[in-house]
């Protein structure tokens, strides 16, 4: 039995418990008339308060990080190096700019569809593995940023999903954070090879 997580979920305000719970939480897009999902497989958890790797540390508050101080529940959704479109999911009450980062995700269903999107002929790892490469498998863009993840083109559902061995460790590209870059705010499945870094 399956079942929508609610707004009231991502309000908890410990990112890092939401962090590791959402390690096998089924994740959904109904975009350009289909739909793609995966298990979510790889997360890291990012406070607004006392983290230095997270944008809105010190209360930087601009036109990019103003949606981290949204309540929980909706997309943060921004472009790194130009590039890679990288899906957050702002957590916590308003004014808290608390996010969790979706590294991996195994897929599930419109494996063709992500397959195209990408560019790939094989079905491998590479295919969800890494934050990018999530976002443009399951056609989320810039254009999706601040969209409610209770609505109709980005949800996630709770399903009877065991993991059986869930890594901690530490989170990655952010020696800028000094002494928060050895946070153990990165979760995985050990099971999964759609894992960015193991």
């Amino acid at each position: 039995m399956t079942q929508v997580l609610s707004k009231t979920y991502f309000e908890n305000p410990d990112v890092v418990f939401l962090a590791r719970d959402l390690i096998g939480k089924h994740l959904i897009t109904h975009i350009d008339g289909v739909v793609t999902s995966g298990i979510i497989t790889e997360t890291e958890a990012y406070a607004g308060q006392g983290d230095k790797a997270c944008h809105a540390h010190l209360g930087r508050f601009t036109e990019r990080t103003k949606v981290m101080y949204e309540s929980g529940g909706i997309a943060y959704v921004y472009l790194c190096y130009g590039i890679h479109n990288l899906f957050n999911i702002v957590t916590n009450t308003q004014g808290n700019a608390d996010a969790i980062l979706i590294r991996a995700i195994e897929p599930t269903q419109g494996i063709d569809i992500m397959q195209e999107r990408r560019g790939k002929a094989e079905f491998d790892k590479s295919l969800t593995s890494g934050p990018g490469n999530v976002t443009k498998a399951l056609g989320i863009t810039k254009s999706h940023n601040q969209h409610s993840l209770t609505g109709n083109d980005i949800w996630i559902e709770n399903v009877e999903q065991k993991i059986s061995t869930i890594v901690k460790t530490t989170r990655i590209g952010i020696g800028y954070a000094k002494e928060d870059a050895e946070l153990p705010w990165r979760f995985y499945d050990k099971e999964s090879k759609f894992v960015s870094v193991k």
